[in-house]
């Protein structure tokens, strides 16, 4: 599975960003699909996960009610979105994309494949 995330910018405190992660594969569906972010000098943290049927999703208690996943595993599309509203300045972060063959984690090396990041700068 390949991984192109897009979709990062920069926007102002309160404003909104929409990510999105294409994978290429036909196998894209049988994997959970995760978000997962790197702030300057900062470990690698997760962000939100979504199961392979889409059914079942998980966030970080630092964006719960302001992030959405959501995923669409039609045959031509084979992506992973995250929307992004409320954004505050300390979601500032290089945002990664990652498919995983286990259960749905938070776990960075669970995750086998990632994509190459995109950029969410938000200014105060």
């Amino acid at each position: 599975v390949q991984l192109q995330a897009c979709g990062g910018g920069l926007v102002q405190a309160g404003g909104s960003l929409r990510l999105s992660c294409a994978a290429s594969g036909r196998t894209f569906s049988s994997y959970a699909m995760g978000w997962f972010r790197q702030a300057p000098g900062k470990e690698r943290e997760w962000v939100a996960t979504i199961s392979w049927s889409g059914g079942s999703t998980y966030y970080a208690d630092s964006v719960k009610g302001r992030f959405t996943i959501s995923r669409d595993n039609a045959k031509n599309t084979n992506t992973v979105s995250l929307q992004m509203n409320s954004l505050k300045p300390e979601d500032t972060a290089v945002y990664y994309c990652a498919a995983s063959h286990r259960l749905p984690s938070t776990r960075v090396t669970e995750y086998d494949y990632w994509g190459q990041g995109t950029l969410v700068t938000v200014s105060s």
